[in-house]
């Protein structure tokens, strides 16, 4: 069996929260390991705050940030993997990114709905 991606979560949004609960759901192989990274003891791969304001995956060794950390993640899960694999397409892959940083700074007020 393949080495897991990892992958770092903000456990204090309720929208990562929920977002988690559905890719664990999909989930169904174990190939991700997620990782809350609010959680103090556990070890991350860059500075905190920084896992926490931007989505990270580590795979095949590779640490990965944003729309590639995400695309890691979809492939990962069988239903999920052509979305993955579009989206780690290298024409592809600055719309991805851009689509995630325009997600990132409607995040707060969608964070504040769902608390």
């Amino acid at each position: 069996m393949n080495e897991p991606v990892t992958v770092w979560f903000d456990g204090g949004c309720p929208l990562c929260q929920r977002e988690i609960a559905l890719m664990r759901k999909l989930d169904r192989c174990g190939a991700i390991r997620f990782v809350d990274a609010c959680d103090t003891a556990t070890d991350c791969p860059v500075d905190r705050a920084e896992i926490l304001a931007r989505f990270h995956a580590l795979e095949a060794g590779r640490l990965l940030s944003g729309a590639a950390a995400f695309a890691a993640m979809w492939r990962a899960i069988p239903i999920l993997r052509p979305l993955g694999l579009l989206a780690g397409w290298p024409p592809a892959t600055p719309l991805f990114e851009r689509a995630y940083r325009t997600f990132l700074r409607f995040r707060p007020r969608l964070q504040r709905w769902l608390r």
